[in-house]
């Protein structure tokens, strides 16, 4: 191994921060420490939280310098400029400095690791100004662990500083948020990222396209780490410049030529090119779910570009690709943008549970183009009222129709008028319930309800103790489906008047039935010759004679 290998150091260790001039998108953070240290305003605990990426770690190890800067004559106070010289500075920048404890919460998440802490902050700094505590991932530590460093942190000593860093703001007791001042750093917009980019790439001796600069900056999503971790792979790919087309190769990305083309294929109904431009990318090496997602940002940018005519240029596009774009914009409507949306949302669901990805995309992508052949509710309310109107005509299967903004010049089928059947008695609402499959319902009607008075529009019954609540409710509304009237249903606790529940009567009545056929001279002398014999079974009563 070559000495040169040893000493590489990936980008994101290698061009870190060391200085809050260095720090780039969190100047509220910059400027309120920078103050802080001026003015002589340090709190005893900090707490910085963000998404990976965004300088928390860094933020804290610069903390630590500024804190126990000495200057080069050794004679400096606490600056929001460190000198980076000193033996402090250097010290701490090396990772080696006996004062500025570095814990991984993560991994020390005990008691007994807090008390270690607890206990050696009496001691004074051995050198520095001030001993520093910078626990990671805070948010890690157990409930007794944040528990014994309540009482540190309220009245900690005056040579001791803390600083926690956490990606899990939400999972810190309020306890200790009280205690410390909290820092919000946020995410790095696109802009600040490619200038750091290109930056660290010249630095490097390469050179970088424009559309990979976008690219890169997209993929980090507000991570400075992320994006350099990227373009440390870039730049590795790369024998010089380093080109879009690598870039989007590498992260198996889609192309914005496929976009635009996808896109329009898929509003104008037409499956066989949506089909085939998604296998060309599928064989490129795109991945599928990043297709959809890419078409949820473009259907995200048409929406706002058809609302308002001020929106920003998608990003990634060339000029021409760009005319391409604003041109469809203005050809689409809302709702079926919308509609998209939806659509995408629910489809980049299902490809992520898919056990086969590329064929859950083209089902996705065959769902939007039927949608685009639907009239919008706008639509379906104006032709509502034209008797001309017979509705769209679908096709059954899904062809390639022009179709960006659908006319309809067909009207809407008439919804045929339902026919209801009113009961005479409450035997034939028994016999709704079986019309209509309600099996749960007329089971309940026949065993636990025990009828009090029936008339059109009103029932008023006893139950058992074994229905449910909430059946008069329910009667109540299937009724109103079924009958096309409003129904009174009324639950009496007790009434003297009452009926036997309809399975009662057919039990009484099958049992007379019985009796009567045992009475019978047949059956008598057919038991008088076979003495030993025993009727066991009488075939049940028609359902028409309990009905």
């Amino acid at each position: 191994m070559t000495e040169n290998s040893t000493q590489y150091l990936v980008l994101a260790r290698k061009y870190r921060p060391t200085t809050f001039a260095d720090l780039i998108g969190q100047d509220t953070l910059v400027r309120v420490l920078g103050n802080g240290i001026k003015q002589n305003r340090l709190p005893h605990a900090f707490i910085l939280t963000g998404i990976r990426g965004t300088g928390k770690t860094t933020t804290a190890r610069i903390i630590a310098r500024a804190l126990n800067c000495i200057g080069l004559d050794g004679k400096g106070n606490p600056t929001p400029s460190p000198c980076g010289a000193c033996e402090h500075c250097r010290a701490i920048s090396e990772d080696r400095h006996i004062d500025v404890i570095e814990m991984d919460a993560a991994s020390r998440t005990g008691i007994d690791d807090i008390r270690e802490v607890i206990e050696a902050s009496r001691y004074r700094a051995v050198s520095a100004r001030y001993k520093v505590y910078i626990i990671d991932e805070v948010h890690m530590l157990s409930k007794n662990a944040f528990n014994a460093l309540l009482k540190t942190l309220e009245e900690p000593p005056s040579h001791v500083k803390f600083i926690f860093a956490t990606t899990e703001i939400r999972k810190i007791p309020d306890t200790i948020l009280s205690r410390c001042m909290r820092f919000d750093l946020k995410r790095i917009d696109e802009e600040t990222l490619k200038t750091l980019f290109n930056k660290i790439t010249l630095l490097e001796g390469k050179t970088i396209e424009e559309e990979a600069l976008n690219l890169i900056a997209r993929a980090a999503d507000g991570s400075a780490r992320d994006g350099l971790s990227i373009l440390d792979q870039a730049i590795m790919l790369s024998e010089s410049a380093v080109t879009g087309e690598k870039v989007r190769k590498m992260l198996g990305l889609m192309d914005q030529t496929y976009l635009i083309d996808l896109a329009t294929a898929l509003v104008q109904g037409d499956t066989k090119t949506a089909l085939n431009l998604f296998q060309q990318l599928n064989q490129q090496g795109t991945e599928p779910l990043v297709v959809l997602k890419d078409l949820l940002s473009f259907i995200h940018w048409l929406s706002t570009k058809s609302v308002t005519q001020n929106a920003l240029p998608y990003p990634g596009l060339t000029d021409q690709q760009t005319e391409e774009s604003n041109k469809l914009a203005q050809k689409l409507n809302f709702p079926l943008l919308v509609r998209f949306w939806q659509s995408l949302i629910k489809g980049i669901q299902e490809v992520s549970l898919a056990p086969l990805p590329e064929q859950a995309v083209e089902m996705v992508l065959m769902k939007l183009c039927y949608l685009s052949h639907l009239p919008t509710p706008q639509e379906i309310i104006q032709n509502l009222g034209n008797p001309s109107h017979k509705g769209p005509e679908i096709p059954p299967q899904i062809s390639a129709a022009p179709l960006i903004k659908p006319e309809i010049t067909q009207p809407a089928p008439q919804a045929p008028q339902p026919s209801f059947v009113l009961p005479k008695d409450f035997k034939e609402v028994v016999a709704l319930c079986q019309k209509h499959r309600e099996p749960l319902l007329e089971g309940i009607l026949r065993n636990d309800v025990h009828l009090v008075s029936f008339e059109l529009g009103k029932i008023s019954f006893c139950l058992s103790s074994h229905a449910p609540k909430d059946l008069a409710s329910r009667l109540k509304s299937h009724l109103k489906d079924w009958t096309g009237i409003e129904w009174e249903i009324i639950v009496q606790e007790k009434s003297e008047n009452v009926y036997p529940s309809l399975q009662a009567q057919y039990e009484i009545e099958r049992s007379t039935i019985r009796e009567t056929l045992l009475n019978e001279p047949l059956v008598k002398a057919a038991q008088k010759s076979f003495p030993e014999s025993q009727v066991v079974y009488v075939d049940d009563i028609p359902k028409e004679k309990m009905e």
